[in-house]
């Protein structure tokens, strides 16, 4: 249904985990934000580890809240030394879970416009599909791989 006054994306989503190409989508993704006046989500999705204990589990999401709270620290620093016009809206948002169904989710939650998201620089997703692939399969929004 076409909105009247509307024009470019509202919502744009980017899916971060700390690697270089997660942020290099990180800023690329700021920029069309910007540019746009979109708002962005920065999304990440803690990895449920497969072991089991929960000796092992505590200390697993100990160390993956520790990411999220790195990577949000690191925004925070990014985001205050632009200059006031550059800035733009953005919200952080932090899950356990499986990345690809959690940045499903939270694009369908905001309803999002478009998916950034860092090329997947792990072998074994040649045989698996890497999480930006499987975005791009799933023919839902416009989905951005930033290498």
């Amino acid at each position: 249904m076409f909105e009247l006054g509307t024009d470019g994306p509202s919502v744009i989503v980017v899916g971060i985990d700390g690697s270089d190409s997660s942020m290099r989508a990180a800023a690329y993704a700021a920029g069309l934000a910007r540019r746009q006046g979109a708002k962005l989500a920065l999304a990440y999705v803690q990895p449920i580890s497969a072991m089991g204990g929960a000796q092992v589990g505590a200390a697993v999401i100990q160390a993956e809240q520790e990411v999220a709270d790195q990577l949000l620290a690191e925004i925070r620093d990014a985001v205050e030394r632009l200059p006031e016009g550059e800035r733009v809206r953005w919200e952080f948002y932090s899950s356990p879970g499986d990345p690809y169904q959690g940045i499903v989710d939270l694009a369908d939650q905001l309803k999002a416009d478009g998916v950034v998201i860092g090329a997947s620089q792990k072998a074994g997703h040649r045989l698996v599909g890497s999480v930006g692939v499987r975005l791009v399969k799933s023919g839902r929004w416009p989905v951005t791989v930033v290498p």
